[in-house]
């Protein structure tokens, strides 16, 4: 009977399995992490190194994760793992945006029919109860991600010392003058009944109906006597897509230096920019028209007046330099009641016309409206119309759909409405917000640019909010003359306050109680006051963490290295966070800012219910696991829109498992490899041994600096590349000869584990940060070797600088993979023409030009192992298959001699040993030794 060789053979032994199994393995994993304080101990492992502080955009804390909120968790999660793997200590303290108006809204939803009689205090305390409970849910799925940090103690806006914080930070901003109270047109939004911010608009489009409406001159300054135009049969047009605000109309605005005309249809004559005729003319389908007389300059118009279309009301011509000749009729409809331009330009320079706002906070027009008084202001919209074409007033209409605001968050349109607000004058820093831009290193570049544009448009910032659930604003208003009050000790009494009670304090005693003893008004000498009732716009309250947070958690630092957000954040978070800071100490906070894109269906569209393309994480966890999610947002050019699809999912995971089994295999080869003692010395080591070394050292150098860029993709790339094609199609292949055939203990075999020893390790740190779970289970499998650690994630990167190779080595063994890659194309070709089944069985012929054959001669003894062929013949010629290699072409035939039972090889000296006669001459030498 003929014997088993096959036990002679070390083949791979692992427990180590093939199918990954993550949505069963992960939890197990992640149990033990927070069991063992993972994170606690990788940042007591890296004490005293540098600190590498990533600051957390504080999620809003009302809802489960989603697609979105993971891709940003987790690359924040790849920077703070890598930098604790590469010579830095990285703090991460995750935080929560835990007040606003969804919370509230919710919160009055609860309270169903008792919202109305509710206290403000037990409205917070619904509020606080309903943030806290989605702050728990929302950090176990941030944690069930593999993200790791200190989840037990998470910043929160609503923490005492957070508020108090806040309460400092408004209070030095007030001081030194960039806080004050004003009337002023601001967004508005009628369903919440609140101000927004410029953060909180979102565009959608609208129809509606464009409209071009005369305004009868009432009193001439001269100008239209001088042009020889009869004033009592004059009319300005103007043009509005907003027809509701035309009862809080006071003025006609015309630009200055523009050409105006007087355009006679039938006995009447309109005023239009000259520009704007033609264009207008067509919109209100008027074809027998003329121009009458010369152009007049806008400035020459100034202070007609004209009488309101239909209400008692005059309205007078004035200029400005926003009128612009893009659309309408170059005379700009004005209520400074209703617009951000019309506002400035009236109080700026003609104070003597008033500010009309016949809106209330619903959106609904007040008796200043007079027969509209009681419409909504969208109800308004074409009853007012049909007043105004009744009346003769209308010149035309035509209907369209354009970018109108919305409020983000109930996403209805919202007005413009002139309230008393609380705001900071961006103006009063702008210069010094400009320079504090340019320090900072914006990823992508452009962000630079964009933060730079915004601000540049920004002049003032509204902090105010008529809402309940937030930090109050901290002002107090004498009784006696109505001033405000806020000074440097009636802000320490509010913070020492907050930081004690909480913000809820406000609601619970008076201004009396709050204020310190003998606190005069600095106007009047008044000693009783009120307090504010609006509290502050959310984005001051994250705005405020790089003070709240940086300045008082003893592991972190200020300014911090990095925010990391949605591109979103540009007009919120990274906006109102420099803004603050410039105020507050001048400069940013923040180093570097990163931004990313959305999550995309697999087509570009943007995910949504109604669509049905949306795809939970909860649902690609149970069924690939937590690392996949972690591998897409690794692999994907995360500062675009980020596509995903079951598709995307899918090729993935056969990506993820190129890369778990070539671990699996080095795992498998290295069950008998004691580091500590089998290890071989450098000069034991193959050339081939030192050229995958080099390779795994060119492949840490390459993703450590893609790494530092934030470059995850090309990490990705990389390693994929480093494992498919270096590894397993070319290293690996090309080892297992000397694995399994040479005798367990030979100093080739062990050299070939020492190789693979070396880098399975580097390789499995250097994946850490992005296969969070994954790396770990490897770990758990690499032999123990001295100074190895439990976790993966307390390791640091190898340095990548042990193997090199020269330019001309390089170049050498860049030509033996394309020889390799020609031979194994031509394998294919006989293997399919029946000339031989597996590669073993055949006999190379490789005919080369001059060249090829220079170099591939002195190779030729080693070229059988290479190709992992039974015998490589290096010759002159052009016979064969030719492939990429020029001055190649591959001869393939069926390898001489007998097959040897053990190593497959055939050779002639099969059966030379008589007590193994169906095993070659190396094989039986290795049996018998």
């Amino acid at each position: 009977m003929q014997e088993d060789y096959n036990k002679t053979l070390n083949l791979p032994k692992t427990d180590f399995s093939m199918r990954a199994g993550l949505p069963k393995k992960e939890p197990e994993m992640l149990a033990d992490w927070l069991e063992n304080d993972l994170y606690e101990k990788v940042i007591a492992n890296n004490e005293g190194r540098p600190k590498y502080v990533l600051h957390d955009g504080p999620p809003y804390a009302n809802g489960n994760i989603h697609m979105g909120t993971s891709l940003n968790k987790v690359l924040k999660d790849i920077v703070v793992r890598y930098k604790n793997m590469n010579g830095f200590c990285s703090p991460y303290v995750p935080g929560y945006d835990t007040h606003g108006l969804p919370i509230e809204l919710k919160a009055l939803a609860a309270a169903g029919e008792n919202k109305s009689s509710i206290s403000k205090l037990e409205l917070r305390r619904i509020c606080k109860d309903f943030a806290l409970k989605f702050v728990d849910k929302m950090s176990d799925q941030f944690q069930r991600l593999g993200v790791i940090g200190d989840f037990k103690d998470p910043y929160l806006t609503l923490k005492p010392e957070f508020e108090a914080k806040q309460i400092e930070v408004f209070g030095e901003m007030a001081k030194k003058g960039y806080i004050y109270k004003g009337l002023k047109a601001v967004y508005w939004c009628p369903n919440d009944k609140t101000a927004l911010a410029e953060a909180e608009i979102e565009y959608a489009d609208d129809p509606c109906d464009s409209i071009y409406v005369g305004f009868q001159v009432t009193k001439d300054n001269g100008a239209l006597a001088k042009a020889g135009i009869p004033a009592d049969k004059t009319r300005f047009v103007i043009w509005t897509t907003t027809t509701w605000t035309l009862p809080a109309n006071v003025a006609i605005c015309l630009g200055p230096d523009f050409d105006y005309v007087f355009v006679r249809v039938g006995d009447t004559y309109y005023v239009m920019a000259e520009a704007l005729v033609e264009a207008t003319m067509a919109d209100c389908g008027i074809t027998d028209y003329e121009i009458v007389g010369a152009p007049v300059k806008g400035s020459e118009l100034e202070l007609i007046e004209t009488q309101h279309p239909f209400l008692d009301r005059k309205s007078l011509v004035i200029l400005g330099d926003h009128v612009t000749l893009e659309s309408g009729t170059g005379c700009v409809h004005t209520a400074p009641g209703h617009g951000v331009e019309d506002f400035e330009v009236c109080q700026k320079f003609y104070p003597q016309l008033p500010i009309v706002v016949p809106v209330d906070d619903a959106g609904v027009l007040t008796a200043e409206a007079g027969q509209f008084a009681g419409l909504s202001v969208w109800d308004a919209n074409p009853v007012i119309l049909k007043a105004i074409q009744e009346s003769g007033h209308l010149l035309g209409t035509k209907h369209l759909t354009h970018q109108y605001p919305h409020c983000w968050r109930c996403h209805n349109p919202i007005i413009f409405r002139a309230t008393e607000q609380w705001f900071c004058s961006i103006d009063a820093f702008k210069e010094e917000t400009y320079r504090a831009i340019e320090s900072v290193n914006w990823v992508p570049e452009w962000g630079k640019e964009r933060m730079m544009g915004m601000v540049r448009d920004r002049n003032d910032w509204c902090i105010s909010r008529q809402r309940t659930w937030g930090v109050p604003i901290p002002a107090f208003y004498c009784k006696k003359c109505g001033k405000y009050h806020i000074t440097d000790d009636s802000i320490k009494a509010v913070s020492d306050l907050f930081r004690k009670e909480g913000s809820d304090a406000w609601y619970s005693y008076d201004a009396a109680d709050i204020l310190p003893a003998g606190t005069k008004c600095e106007n009047c000498g008044g000693t009783e006051f009120d307090k504010d009732t609006d509290i502050m716009d959310v984005w001051f309250d994250s705005g405020s963490s790089h003070v709240a947070v940086l300045e008082t958690r003893p592991e972190l630092t200020w300014p911090c290295d990095l925010y990391l957000e949605g591109a979103d954040q540009y007009r919120g978070w990274f906006q109102s966070s420099l803004l603050t800071s410039v105020a507050c100490r001048g400069v940013a906070p923040y180093r570097n800012v990163l931004s990313c894109g959305w999550v995309v269906d697999g087509e570009g569209r943007k995910m949504s219910k109604s669509l049905g393309n949306g795809i939970e994480p909860e649902e690609i966890i149970k069924d690939y696991g937590a690392d996949i999610i972690r591998l897409w947002v690794a692999s994907s050019d995360y500062q675009v829109d980020v596509r995903i699809s079951k598709e995307i999912l899918k090729q993935l995971s056969e990506a993820y498992r190129k890369i778990r089994n070539t671990a699996r295999f080095m795992i498998g080869n290295l069950s008998d490899f004691d580091p500590n003692h089998d290890i071989v010395a450098e000069d034991d080591l193959t050339e081939l041994d030192h050229w995958a070394l080099a390779a795994s050292d060119r492949l840490v150098r390459t993703a450590k600096q893609a790494y530092d860029t934030y470059d995850f993709h090309k990490v990705y790339q990389i390693v994929h590349k480093f494992c498919v094609v270096d590894m397993s199609n070319f290293y690996l292949d090309v080892i297992k000869d000397r694995l399994y055939i040479n005798k367990a203990d030979s100093t080739a075999r062990r050299a070939a584990q020492t190789a693979m020893f070396r880098i399975l390790v580097s390789l499995t740190k250097l994946i850490a940060p992005v296969l969070a779970f994954t790396s770990q289970e490897i770990w758990d499998y690499v032999p123990s070797f001295n100074g190895k650690q439990k976790y993966v994630a307390m390791e640091q990167l190898e340095s990548g600088e042990t193997y090199h190779l020269t330019e001309e080595e390089w170049a050498k063994w860049d030509e033996i993979i394309a020889i390799r890659d020609d031979v194994r194309k031509a394998l294919e070709e006989a293997r399919n023409a029946k000339v031989i089944g597996a590669s073993l069985e055949a006999k190379l012929t490789l005919n080369c030009s001059d060249a090829v054959y220079a170099f591939a001669k002195p190779l030729e003894s080693r070229l059988a192992e290479l190709c992992i062929v039974s015998k490589v013949t290096v010759a002159k010629g052009d016979e064969g298959r030719k492939g990429e290699l020029e001055g190649l072409a591959v001869k393939v035939d069926h390898a001489d001699g007998e097959k040897c039972a053990r190593c497959w090889m055939y050779t002639q000296d099969v059966g030379s040993h008589a007590a193994h006669p169906t095993l070659c001459a190396r094989c039986a030498s290795i049996i018998e030794s």
